[in-house]
This record gives structure tokens, C-alpha cells and sequence, in this order.
């Protein structure tokens, strides 16, 4: 096992890096929270913290309590994913290559010297100065681009055009509570329609509509307690495209890509 990578975070941009990898022959191991609360859940490693074991596209992950576990799921040529938000087993794996796909538009404290490559997505990251190399996730020309020097665009705040829809297609949570989850990702959902309840601290319930007609890609694991504002869930305005909910997008199949290149270029050559 020389060439471990980990990888932080395990929602749906991270497992499209973590399949890749996976499937070209890597060690990979990756880091989650405690509750992690990914919307596109079909398509998110880290739903193997409630579940045990997920397989997206003949990929499979497993959870694993210690670093015994993390080493015999390797051998079995399988994801380990662990519990460990603030990256303690990076010193204890000693990874030739860390990456922070936490996406949290900021950097959590991925460092340089946590591993020969580092590599951060998105914005928040100085690539030669945070980490080694920052690949740029905002769709558009320079999705995937890789930056040796500098920042990553700004966050724009605003979701991806589908079929020249943006914003309309992204739900937000308008109270923080508990969520108690009517509609399924898959379902054909209608304007208006409710797909939600959030029921706050005084337990009144604050519903979730549907703002477009479409599919519905991903939704937020059901009975999560999550906060106002936060990003809860994603509707596909192409009717007809429900294999989308169970697929790996585009985005995350054009990052991926560009961090094997970073990958597999050090690894032959010993160069950034």
C-alpha cells in the first residue's frame, strides 16, 4: 500500500474523486463527520456512516471504526471511510497524496504537510502556499482547471444553470430543526408541491416546496437536524432524466479527472 490517498469528505463531488481513483487501482480512504448531510445521497460515499456499506457504480465503500479496519478494507480492494473530522488518521496513514474535498469553501486546516501532494477543491485554498495544487470546480470553461499558483474562483453563491434554470432548482432551508422528509429522491415533483417539514425548537413546522416542476435529484437525509439557509435539496428540471439521481454528474466526473492528472503526474514524475 504506497500509494494511499485520503481524501476528505465523501459527498457527491468527493466520491466522483474517490470512484476514479478507486477504479484506476488506489488505496483510498476517506475522512467524514459524524453526521454528514449530503443531498445527492445515491451517488455519496459517505452515506456509509448510516448504512454500513454503499456501492455507486460497482464501487464499494465501507465504514470502519479503527486503523485495522481502514487496512483490511483496503486489502479487499474496497473505499474505507472513517469517522474523523479533524484528520487525525492522516499522521497515522502517512498518505502520499491528501485531498480536501470537503468543499466548504474554506479550508479546515488541510496543510502541506500532511502529505508529499496536496490537493484542495474549490475556493479557500492557495495553491503553494495552503496546498500543493487547487482545482477549480465552478462550472463554466475553467471547471476542472488546475492551478499551481492562486485561488480557485469566488463562490458565487448561485447553483449551476440545468436547461437555464440556476437558483429556482436549489431548496433552502427556511428554519432550523428537525426535518421530517415527504418526498424521495427520484420522484417526479411538482411546483408548489411539499417535499419537506422542518419543525422547529417550538415545534412549529416550517414546510418545503417544490420551486420548479422536475426530478428530484437529491434531498437531505431524513429526520437530520440541520440549520436555516442550509442547502437541503436539488430538482432536475429534465423530466425525463430520474437515471441522473443515480449517477455521477459531469462536474464531479471533470474534477475527478483533473486530480488523477495531478495524481498520476507526480507519482511518474516526482513533479508537481
Amino acid at each position: 500500500m504506497e500509494n494511499i490517498i485520503v481524501v476528505r469528505g465523501a459527498g457527491d463531488l468527493a466520491s466522483g474523486v474517490i470512484h476514479k481513483l478507486s477504479n484506476c487501482g488506489f488505496d483510498v480512504v476517506a475522512l467524514e463527520v459524524e453526521k454528514p448531510l449530503a443531498i445527492r445521497r445515491k451517488v455519496s460515499f459517505c452515506e456509509a456512516i448510516y448504512e454500513s456499506e454503499v456501492e455507486i457504480d460497482n464501487v464499494i465503500c465501507k465504514l470502519c471504526e479503527n486503523l485495522d479496519d481502514i487496512y483490511s478494507v483496503l486489502n479487499e480492494d474496497k473505499v474505507a471511510l472513517v469517522v474523523d473530522p479533524n484528520g487525525d488518521y492522516i499522521k497515522q496513514i502517512k498518505p502520499k497524496v491528501v485531498i480536501d474535498a470537503i468543499l466548504a469553501k474554506k479550508n479546515l486546516g488541510t496543510n502541506k504537510n500532511m502529505a508529499p501532494l496536496t490537493i484542495g477543491l474549490g475556493p479557500g485554498f492557495f495553491a503553494g502556499k495552503d496546498v500543493d495544487i487547487v482545482i477549480e470546480t465552478i462550472r463554466g470553461h475553467n471547471l476542472g482547471k488546475i492551478i499551481k499558483e492562486g485561488y480557485a474562483l469566488k463562490n458565487t453563491g448561485t447553483p449551476g444553470n440545468i436547461n437555464g434554470i440556476g437558483k429556482e432548482r436549489v431548496g433552502y432551508s427556511s428554519a432550523s430543526g428537525i426535518i421530517n422528509t415527504i418526498a424521495e429522491i427520484g420522484d417526479k415533483v411538482e411546483k408548489g408541491q411539499i417535499l419537506a417539514q422542518i419543525v422547529d425548537e417550538n415545534q412549529k413546522i416550517h414546510e418545503v416546496k417544490a420551486s420548479i416542476s422536475g426530478v428530484l435529484r437529491g434531498i437531505i437525509r431524513n429526520k437530520s437536524n440541520i440549520v436555516s439557509r442550509l442547502k437541503i435539496l436539488d430538482i432536475d428540471p429534465r423530466i425525463d432524466e430520474v437515471k441522473n439521481c443515480y449517477t455521477i454528474s459531469d462536474k464531479a466526473r471533470c474534477i475527478a479527472g483533473s486530480v488523477l492528472e495531478t495524481v498520476v503526474k507526480y507519482i511518474n514524475t516526482g513533479n508537481i
